[in-house]
């Protein structure tokens, strides 16, 4: 059963307890939570407390890899990654999301996958590695992150989608889900427009179907092949000035992750009854 989580990046500007509580109201399974400044991020006892109080399961934890948290869990980045692992399994969370190294980070980034699979061993949960973007000046393509966007690309078991990274770098998400194939066991669920599209140099992360994504044909394929991993609303709300507002994007979001995954299974193809010679032979095996 696919699980249909929120991440609280999404209402970053409203206090944790907030978060937990909006996603409960929306109808979603559970939460990511990106662990911030605020140090009821970090703290297993907070979390798994606000996780009991709004029935909402902590799906995953998301290391602090952006350039705002540089030091929260300290400046080493195996050390961010190792305490995000710990935290997950101290929630219960079975998935670690985290972001390639930057490409200043010449001596992490090439041991980079060996590390994501000692500490995914240590500690018993996934770390999932996300896709993440280049830039386009002119004819040249920068790439921020090494060795590469595409974790895909690296000897990594289990790897995160994320649309609007992969907008904002002008890939297909159903181009890359399909190259991951089953590596791909954590999803971010969003949108963004291709720059050909709209010039932008900003990470969009709207709500699915308001940017130029296959969103849909990558669901129904996931849910065609049976995975068993966590679709996480990741949509900037930043914009909407109201609660009222931040949940009818948020709900729009949800609604159509269930409406993309209630048509694949509608739509699989049904069991056929077995000839009736071959039910004989079953009968007698008995």
């Amino acid at each position: 059963m696919v699980q249909i989580g929120m991440s609280t990046s999404c209402t970053h500007s409203y206090p944790l307890e907030e978060t937990f509580r909006l996603s409960a109201d929306i109808g979603f399974d559970g939460i990511e939570v990106m662990v911030m400044h605020d140090p009821r991020t970090r703290s297993a006892e907070a979390l798994t407390t606000l996780a009991a109080e709004y029935s909402q399961p902590i799906l995953s934890v998301h290391a602090p890899v952006l350039l705002a948290t540089s030091f929260v869990f300290g400046l080493s980045a195996k050390s961010k990654l190792e305490k995000s692992a710990q935290l997950a399994r101290a929630v219960g969370a079975p998935t670690v999301v985290v972001h390639p190294p930057f490409r200043w980070q010449g001596g992490y980034s090439k041991v980079f996958a060996e590390i994501v699979g000692e500490i995914a061993h240590d500690y018993g949960v996934e770390i999932a590695v996300e896709n993440m973007f280049g830039w386009n000046a002119g004819r040249a393509h920068l790439d921020a992150y090494a060795p590469t966007w595409n974790p895909g690309a690296l000897p990594i078991d289990a790897l995160t989608l994320d649309f609007s990274h992969a907008a904002l770098n002008g890939s297909s998400g159903l181009d890359l889900a399909q190259d991951w194939g089953e590596r791909l066991r954590h999803v971010h669920l969003c949108d963004g427009t291709f720059p050909d599209d709209n010039p932008h140099l900003f990470d969009e992360h709207l709500a699915p179907g308001d940017g130029s994504q296959p969103i849909g044909g990558v669901l129904e394929q996931l849910t065609q092949s049976g995975f068993d991993g966590a679709v996480i609303a990741e949509v900037s709300t930043a914009k909407d000035r109201t609660r009222a507002a931040k949940v009818e994007r948020l709900t729009r979001t949800l609604e159509f992750a269930k409406s993309q995954h209630s048509h694949a299974v509608t739509t699989l193809p049904l069991a056929q009854p077995l000839p009736e010679r071959e039910q004989v032979v079953l009968a007698k095996a008995s």
